[in-house]
């Protein structure tokens, strides 16, 4: 071949390449089907490094939280654009930043309200819980008006169990999940706001009706106590509030979360400690409110939404469970007060959050370093 025709063959296919470069890359979908036999498909939007927990706003843009300390904005249309955090995250061990929710007035106040651990005096860390308006701009938004409503008392050593995963109630009241911090015994303690459920007024003020004002000052705003590592926590549509929790070595549980009820941790468990010790199963110890499900094996979940659309037959009013080491998600039906597992779809991925949007889709959100955002259709 002529040197002339070489080169200008040559040209043409870097040309030819170059647009193809340039062009977007199509949506990655794939099939995943259940151990059941169910198929369902799942859409890639997105990933993200260490994401950790997002929330639709009303114009189905997506508020997406990653664990070092990050905040993005997802248009509908793809178009992403990260929104400054104004409060410093402690970056470490399960530490970072956590939960995204809206007030349930968002439409008119604009509040959203967000977790994340912080470093305190000592060395120590603790989780604390803002709120701030949200306000859009054409390239993104930006948070004003900052205000911190709660912080987890005491601070300790060490970055494991922050858990504070948020849910709103029927009643416009905030719930707070307050993880023990791996300490064990404080989730028993009414001096020490580890291993409770925590509920307070959209201000951060207590709830006069919350069952233990007469245990003391912090007690005031617990809900219930004897948590591990809550990880998951939402209402279902009768307005129950369930939630999910890491056990020790197995013995993973969903609870059905009842006011002033006590869940038994350390003293109950359905697994064992890590180094092999035994603990007392929840059936020795009647006066403890026992797990409406468990695994053993574990599943290690983390994120919870209850389902309410139509897009999955026979999905409403399932718990959709994400699983870190099961690498699933976890379909598990929901009867009057009764939970069983009914399928679990995996794609050997670790999932972090689960969450609905307004038509019925399933969002899911991938555990670590270039974690993907999923659409789940069937």
């Amino acid at each position: 071949m002529p040197l002339q025709k070489s080169l200008l063959s040559g040209l043409a296919l870097s040309a030819a390449f170059l647009a193809l470069a340039l062009e977007p890359a199509p949506a990655q979908t794939f099939a995943v089907t259940s151990d059941k036999g169910a198929r369902i498909q799942a859409q890639t939007i997105a990933s993200f490094e260490q994401p950790w927990a997002m929330t639709f706003l009303p114009d189905r843009a997506l508020l997406v939280t990653t664990r070092p300390g990050r905040l993005f904005l997802l248009t509908p249309a793809g178009e992403r654009s990260e929104i400054r955090l104004p409060w410093r995250v402690a970056f470490g061990g399960q530490g970072g930043m956590g939960d995204v929710v809206l007030h349930p007035g968002f439409a008119r106040n604009g509040l959203v309200y967000f977790s994340f651990a912080e470093q305190a005096s000592g060395g120590n860390t603790t989780g604390a819980v803002v709120r701030a308006r949200l306000e859009r701009r054409e390239n993104g938004g930006t948070l004003v008006d900052v205000r911190r409503i709660w912080t987890q008392r005491p601070a300790v050593s060490g970055g494991g169990h922050y858990s504070h995963r948020l849910a709103f109630g029927p009643d416009g009241k905030l719930f707070i999940t307050a993880g023990d911090r791996q300490k064990l015994t404080p989730a028993q303690d009414f001096a020490q706001a580890l291993g409770k459920i925590i509920r307070l007024n959209d201000d951060g003020s207590t709830p006069a009706d919350n069952p233990f004002h007469d245990r003391g000052e912090l007690a005031r705003s617990f809900w219930t106590r004897g948590h591990r590592n809550p990880l998951g926590i939402a209402f279902d549509a009768s307005g129950r509030l369930w939630a999910h929790e890491m056990g020790p070595r197995h013995g993973d549980e969903l609870n059905l979360i009842v006011k002033g009820a006590n869940y038994g941790w350390p003293l109950v468990s359905q697994g064992r400690h890590y180094s092999g010790q035994s603990i007392p199963a929840h059936a020795t110890r009647t006066d403890f409110a026992p797990p409406k499900a468990h695994w053993v094996p574990a599943i290690s979940p983390a994120g919870l939404v209850i389902y309410s659309g139509e897009l999955f037959k026979g999905w409403k009013g399932s718990a959709l469970i994400g699983g870190l080491s099961s690498q699933a998600l976890v379909r598990v039906t929901l009867e009057g007060g009764n939970a069983r597992e009914a399928e679990r779809f995996s794609w050997s991925r670790r999932v972090r959050e689960v969450e609905q949007s307004a038509d019925g889709a399933i969002y899911v959100l991938e555990d670590g370093s270039n974690g993907r955002l999923l659409k789940l259709t069937p």
